[in-house]
This record gives structure tokens, sequence and C-alpha cells, in this order.
């Protein structure tokens, strides 16, 4: 077997000098929230370019919709009654966390839940649970193809 089958990407991280194992307990909700953000744009960048090969900024143009505070607010609302007791909690610590920036062109609410939305993927990502952390962004975005929510996630930045 491959040795990049059998250990996976964060072994091979984890191997490049100065990189260390980081404890996902001692993270802040907002350093959580920030290497969330970075694995959910992976994970949607991943995915829209699996759609096909085209121009980098209609590429650009598909992952903002995804990356967005009110697109991420949304699918967490579809989330939330997948959460267990502890996922829940670190999400409420998330969102309630005071950012230095404010919300750009979005409600401070959908920041807000974006914000716990991101530092929920962070702590999983940094806990290893791999699993659990696709299983919920596929709650997510299959919350979004549902035709019930098509006017919401529509006017959802608006």
């Amino acid at each position: 077997m491959e040795k990049s089958i059998e250990y996976g990407l964060e072994h091979f991280i984890r191997n490049i000098p100065g990189v260390k194992e980081i404890s996902a307990a001692e993270c802040s909700p907002l350093v959580l929230a920030y290497i969330g953000d970075c694995v959910f744009d992976l994970i949607i960048k991943t995915m829209v370019v699996g759609q096909g090969n085209r121009q980098v900024h209609k590429l650009h143009e598909e992952t903002s919709r995804y990356v967005q505070a009110s697109t991420q607010s949304f699918m967490m609302r579809s989330m939330q009654e997948h959460l267990t007791e502890e996922e829940h909690a670190v999400y409420r610590r998330g969102r309630n966390a005071r950012s230095v920036s404010p919300a750009k062109n979005q409600s401070i609410t959908d920041y807000r839940r974006a914000t716990g939305f991101e530092a929920l993927i962070g702590w999983l990502y940094l806990k290893h649970e791999y699993g659990r952390l696709t299983e919920l962004v596929t709650i997510g975005l299959e919350s979004m193809e549902d035709p019930r929510s098509k006017g919401e996630t529509e006017n959802a930045g608006k």
C-alpha cells in the first residue's frame, strides 16, 4: 500500500520541520475557527474543482457561494440537530467568541453562527475526526440542495 494512503495527509504535514501536533482542547474558539476556515475552504475547493475544469474566476465564484458567512450559517442551522453535546459546546464557544474583525456584508447573527461552524470544523480536524467532519459537512451541503431551502439560501446573503 502506498504510504500516502496508509498514513493520510496529516502524517506528512506533521513531518514538515517546525510543524507540531496541535491540541484542539488548548485552542481558543477563534483559533479553531481560523483552522476550520482553511479546512472548509479546502473541502469546497476540492468539490468545486471536481465538478469540472473551468476558468479560475468561475471556480472562485462557485467557491464563494459556499464559504460566505450566510451560507455557513444556513448549513449550521441544518447541522445543529445532529450535533453531540460536546460538538454543540464547541460550536457555542465559537459563535459567542468576540472577533476583532466586523462582519463584512453579513448580518452579525450569520457571522457569529459561521464562526461557530468554522470552530467546530477546526476542532474536528484537529481531533482527527475526519469521518465526523465530512458527515456534518455533507449534512450541511445536502440541506442547500433541498428544494424547500432554495429561496432561503439564495436570499441568505442579501
